[in-house]
């Protein structure tokens, strides 16, 4: 009998322990665990990697350093662009004028000639399929009435998104004294036109062209043809800064965010962000806390008897294959008292991972409730007198 038992409790821990770790060892698998002890054998001077969806940095290397950006610069040039198409101030159907000034930009470009028009559409294809400068100055200027002008909204973008570390000279991202930024800038932007779905119908175009098919186009980030989920976003290269990247992927839910700056190579760049992109896929998952609304919660003195409850979507970054542990707790009160205002937090669903805590997330009133009053509470006695009549 006590061999049976010991083999039973040997069992219990072959099966058990790797599920659910004692809270003394503190969950050695966390995220921060990991993010604290990788190092990788990168090429790039500098690298970052961000899940999009969280914002949080999953891995960096020199990460905060200024350096030359090159055409990544353009990731903040195209979410002006979006933003600009947002907000109605212009429409891809628009027609954009190249200027002299925009014509002789040099670099990558489609080779605009001055007084040339385009869509907005094909000026975004240009900039984000084949990095054209020439596209790029002519839509600052179409935004702003100058490039100067457009670079100053650069900047002040760069500054409600807490890019600290960043200073912009242009909008293409040709060498210039005092232009320069981080790779964890540019994570922070790149994870800023996420947002904008739309961006997706041009950094996935392998090939394409314009100019009713005289002027071919061909991807300058071969991330999007040959990694599986990629798709986007921006590549640079010049003398000075070397080969720097900003790579989108997307696998079972999750973006990533792969910036890599300074790699000495093209392909010393691709594989450096590829190499992360791998890391960041099979060591992390995003657990989904989904918006609901939850059964109303009754209200004592109110106009009505009870109020609809919600709470707010969410998303927490894990380590790969932890999500199937995670328990909720709700934590509500039998009944609130009126008045009960809109948004009114009433209660919590706390979120725990092999006993310890990973996220709360607020109850919230749907609608208010006012409280009633002693005619309102007359006319109810007399409407259910009549009724039991």
């Amino acid at each position: 009998m006590k061999k049976f038992l010991a083999i039973l409790l040997s069992l219990n821990l072959i099966l058990f322990s790797p599920l659910c770790m004692a809270k003394e060892k503190k969950l050695h698998s966390t995220v921060m665990t990991l993010k604290e002890n990788v190092t990788m054998d990168l090429h790039s001077k500098s690298a970052c990697l961000m899940e999009a969806e969280t914002g949080e940095i999953l891995y960096e290397q020199s990460a905060n350093e200024k350096l030359e950006p090159a055409s990544v610069t353009k990731i903040m040039t195209v979410l002006l662009i979006y933003e600009a198409l947002a907000d109605g101030r212009i429409s891809k159907s628009d027609i954009v004028t190249a200027s002299k000034n925009a014509s002789e930009m040099g670099g990558s470009q489609i080779w605009l000639e001055q007084g040339e028009q385009m869509t907005v559409d094909d000026m975004l294809k240009a900039i984000l399929v084949v990095s054209a400068n020439d596209c790029t100055v002519a839509m600052a200027e179409h935004l702003a009435g100058s490039e100067e002008a457009f670079v100053t909204l650069m900047n002040e973008k760069a500054k409600t998104l807490s890019m600290e570390n960043t200073n912009f000279k242009n909008s293409t991202g040709l060498p210039v004294d005092g232009h320069y930024t981080t790779a964890k800038d540019i994570a922070i932007m790149t994870r800023e036109l996420l947002k904008y779905e739309d961006v997706f119908n041009y950094t996935l175009i392998w090939m394409d062209s314009l100019r009713n098919g005289e002027f071919g186009l061909s991807n300058t980030n071969k991330l999007i043809r040959f990694y599986p989920g990629a798709n986007g976003m921006k590549t640079g290269f010049t003398d000075s800064a070397l080969y720097c990247m900003s790579a989108t992927a997307t696998r079972d839910g999750m973006t990533l965010i792969s910036v890599v700056m300074k790699a000495d190579t093209s392909d010393n760049r691709f594989s450096d962000a590829k190499k992360l992109l791998d890391y960041g896929f099979a060591n992390f998952s995003v657990y989904r806390i989904d918006e609901q609304n939850l059964p109303p919660l009754k209200v004592k003195g109110g106009v009505t008897d009870c109020v609809s409850l919600k709470y707010t979507s969410r998303a927490i970054l894990l380590t790969k294959g932890r999500d199937k542990l995670v328990e909720s707790k709700i934590t509500l009160p039998e009944y609130i008292k009126a008045p009960v205002d809109e948004g009114q937090v009433v209660g919590q669903i706390s979120y725990s991972l092999c006993g310890e805590e990973i996220a709360v997330v607020d109850i919230t009133t749907v609608n208010g409730v006012g409280k009633i009053s002693f005619s309102q509470i007359l006319k109810k006695l007399i409407g259910t007198a009549v009724m039991i009549r």
